[in-house]
């Protein structure tokens, strides 16, 4: 049913994009990089939070970090990542597959804009081996994504 929604939603927000499924797991962010040719910066993460009693998703570039400071800041208190069965009841997709397309319930999205760092980027399509190609902006206008600066800058190793 997820990677249905997800296509369901799609089909009608943003015809011209279409849903990768691959013959590997993409379910984490090493996985989906290999599995697209890409490095794991270009996969857009869909990370589950609440604070208080709102529950919402960030989408994040797959190599950044959530900053505690500065999602506080933005969110007005304590960010509390969401357990696995509380995530898979919300959005209606199973972890590893958790993206902002076709929720099983409305929830606010954000973009973080470590995301605008590329031009296309691969968020997962409610399915740990489907994904699709979009620009950081197409995806926040399909969800009607608010832009926000909660992550850190991606570790250069050296």
């Amino acid at each position: 049913m997820s990677l249905e929604s997800v296509r369901d939603h799609l089909a009608s927000a943003a015809p011209e994009l279409e849903v990768i499924v691959t013959q590997n797991s993409s379910a984490t962010v090493d996985l989906a990089a290999e599995a697209h040719g890409v490095e794991p910066g270009q996969i857009a993460k869909t990370l589950s939070f609440q604070v208080k009693e709102r529950i919402f998703l960030v989408v994040a570039r797959g190599d950044a970090r959530l900053d505690n400071k500065k999602a506080k800041a933005a969110f007005g208190g304590k960010v509390k990542m969401l357990g696995r069965e509380d995530v898979e009841q919300l959005t209606g997709h199973p972890v590893g597959g958790v993206c902002p397309f076709g929720l099983a319930q409305p929830l606010p999205v954000y973009c973080d804009i470590s995301l605008k760092d590329f031009d296309i980027v691969i968020p997962a399509a409610g399915a740990t081996n489907a994904a699709v190609k979009v620009s950081p902006q197409q995806m926040a206008d399909i969800t009607a994504a608010e832009w926000v600066d909660v992550c850190q800058p991606p570790q250069v190793l050296g």
